[in-house]
């Protein structure tokens, strides 16, 4: 017997629907304004660092000198990854998933650095909490070089967040432009609202689950196309266009056979997504250093030619059109791009956690039922081939 009609109204994929209250970030769309803690995103990219950022999230205050200096050293300090964890890399495929890899990563890291129950205070995890923004740089450098038959590299001390990561994978130091587009590029990508991912962690730090959990959950959620990894899509649409010259035409041919334009359109901006307009900004100090690269230039292009094709519609380029040039260029494989967007956005993550623990309710939502009931069984030997 079929079910009655539903009555309930369904919004799939939870459009337009809140749930929960959040004070972390903001977004006003039409303004491309995006706030962290009441602060514009853009000025922290330029003014701040990746730690100051991360403690404002996490605490919703900017750190006084001593409270930044004692946060800095905390999360200096729990870089280092346990050998074991070290010698089990080594055993995963050469051409692993990278996602997956941090996934598990993080997921283990509950084994080695055990955690007290979960409780409305974050302080009772906060080991946990710095751990996972400490080693994401870590784990990710630490496979990207055993997997080229590379030997790991410590953290270093003296280096901060940004540095120490580029240091890991590359061995050797950033010069200042290159440390500090880095690090914009964490602090850009470190919070945006209730999106999947985010979500994603606040369902399972829902059920009071330790911090690492909630973490893989989101990083599981981050692996997903339609999620993470826009900016490493980008790039094979600029190499097929080629020189900055045909850009136009490109646009034009994609938008009349309704192909899908990777880098551009937002679900929340109506105008030009902030973060690529500080992005574009800082990355220019780079390629004073390395020449700029004809990919960025045809980026450019594409851009000029979309304000008047796209941008009456609402589409314009958003920080994945430009991150993944900016990746590039500064030498990161392009399977190390989404794995970078989660290390930057476990500080939006954990941020999301703590708030959701402090007033927990577990999510439960409901459904609409339009299957069959009160089915009869029938037993294997009478059913039709």
């Amino acid at each position: 017997m079929a079910s009655e009609a539903p009555t309930a109204v369904i919004a799939p994929g939870l459009d337009n629907i809140p749930v929960a209250e959040s004070a972390v970030s903001y977004i006003d769309g039409k303004r491309a304004r995006l706030e962290y803690r009441g602060i514009a995103a853009e000025t922290l990219a330029k003014e701040s660092c990746f730690e100051e950022t991360t403690y404002l999230l996490l605490n919703g205050k900017l750190p006084s000198q001593k409270e930044l200096v004692d946060f800095d050293h905390d999360l200096r300090t729990r870089r280092k990854l346990k050998t074991k964890l070290l010698d089990l890399m080594s055993c995963l495929p050469e051409k692993g998933n990278s996602m997956g890899i941090l996934q598990g990563i993080i997921a283990l890291l509950s084994s080695y650095y055990p955690t007290k129950p979960v409780t409305p205070d974050p302080k009772d995890n906060w080991d946990a909490v710095l751990r996972i923004i400490a080693c994401m740089p870590t784990i990710i450098a630490a496979y990207h070089r055993i997997r080229n038959g590379d030997k790991p590299l410590d953290p270093r001390d003296d280096l901060d967040h940004a540095g120490n990561f580029y240091w890991m994978l590359f061995e050797r130091i950033p010069t200042p432009a290159v440390r500090k587009v880095l690090d914009a590029c964490f602090i850009l990508h470190a919070e945006h609202t209730m999106n999947a991912s985010t979500f994603s962690a606040r369902v399972v730090g829902s059920t009071l689950a330790d911090p690492y959990a909630v973490i893989s959950a989101a990083i599981g959620t981050l692996s997903g196309p339609l999620h993470g990894g826009a900016n490493e899509e980008v790039l094979p649409v600029l190499e097929e266009i080629g020189d900055p010259s045909k850009a136009r035409a490109w646009l034009e041919n994609a938008v009349a056979t309704k192909r899908k334009i990777m880098g551009f359109g937002h679900r929340v901006y109506k105008v030009k997504d902030p973060r690529a307009t500080v992005l574009q900004e800082l990355a220019e100090h780079v390629f004073v250093e390395s020449g700029r690269p004809r990919m960025y230039e045809t980026a450019v292009e594409m851009e000029r030619a979309a304000v008047s094709i796209l941008g009456p519609k609402g589409i314009y380029p958003n920080v994945d059109f430009y991150s993944g040039i900016v990746y590039k260029a500064l030498g990161i494989p392009i399977d190390l791009f989404t794995p970078i967007f989660a290390l930057a956005r476990s500080a939006g993550w954990l941020s999301h956690w703590c708030e959701q623990i402090h007033k927990n309710r577990i999510y439960r939502p409901e459904q609409v039922f339009v299957g069959v009931e009160d089915a009869e069984y029938v037993p294997l030997e009478q059913r039709a081939s």
